[in-house]
């Protein structure tokens, strides 16, 4: 090989060489990109906890949980329609929903959301939904309102009916005995004042010195449905609540109010 040959073969072999790391370098940066967190943990620390709802698909923080209980979360009726509990917090936001997620997910049929929500429109009916269907009720018109992320108490059962019964309060407040008859565990929380707490069957527990108004969510970790009977006892400021177990749609209540004046609502 003559000598311009050879400088030739070694310009091309040095450029190859140059060119080599370029490759990996391009392809390591693109993957150094972070996924965003789509659930950030402030969703679960104070004071967001009992303030935000999470974004749909995140585990249930502790409002989240207060406002299913109280079926006031409605379903989502558009897998692209995105509602004012998907925005993120810190600047982390979830990942943005595309065509194709399913609108009828399959947690709509199972239990407790089986027997508590409507499903979306254009889905099979589950059994809560096959019960409004039955007396006449169209499940459009059973979703609630979206409620407000800063709902803490569910309004005054005073404006929509009669009290269920009455109590003589002492310095303005109330002890509250719950008696679990039902067979099954319920979670119960004073709004305001607890976290949200298992009573096992066949139990029950006393809540004393809670300040009026008092407001007590409840309902069954089976998806049953719960029967409520609130009634003084002889023991001023004192309210026994019974929880039976019932089959009956109309019958159930997930809430006890006690008013500053005595006054006990259920809904």
């Amino acid at each position: 090989m003559n000598t311009k040959s050879q400088k030739l073969f070694g310009a091309i072999c040095g450029s190859l060489l140059m060119s080599i790391p370029v490759i990996p370098q391009v392809a390591s940066a693109q993957q150094s990109s972070p996924k965003v967190n789509p659930c950030p943990s402030i969703f679960y620390e104070e004071p967001h906890n009992n303030r935000v709802v999470v974004p749909q698909g995140c585990p249930p923080n502790a409002l989240t949980r207060r406002l299913e209980a109280q079926g006031l979360l409605p379903p989502v009726t558009s897998p692209t329609t995105q509602t004012p509990y998907s925005q993120g917090m810190g600047g982390e936001a979830p990942e943005a929903r595309t065509p194709g997620l399913n609108p009828c997910p399959r947690i709509y049929y199972e239990e407790p959301f089986n027997s508590r929500n409507v499903v979306p429109q254009g889905c099979p009916p589950n059994a809560l939904t096959q019960q409004l269907q039955a007396r006449g009720i169209t499940p459009e018109a059973a979703i609630p309102a979206t409620p407000e992320v800063s709902v803490t108490q569910p309004p005054l059962p005073s404006q929509q009916q009669q009290p269920s019964t009455r109590l003589a309060l002492v310095n303005n407040q109330v002890n509250v005995r719950l008696v679990n008859e039902t067979g099954a565990e319920v979670t119960y929380e004073v709004i305001g004042d607890t976290p949200p707490r298992s009573l096992q069957g066949k139990s029950d527990v006393m809540l004393q010195g809670l300040n009026a108004p008092v407001t007590v969510t409840l309902y069954r970790n089976d998806g049953g449905l719960l029967q409520v009977t609130p009634q003084p006892t002889s023991t001023p400021g004192m309210l026994e609540v019974r929880l039976n177990a019932t089959t009956n749609f109309g019958q159930e209540k997930t809430t006890v109010r006690v008013q500053e004046n005595g006054s006990v609502f259920l809904n």
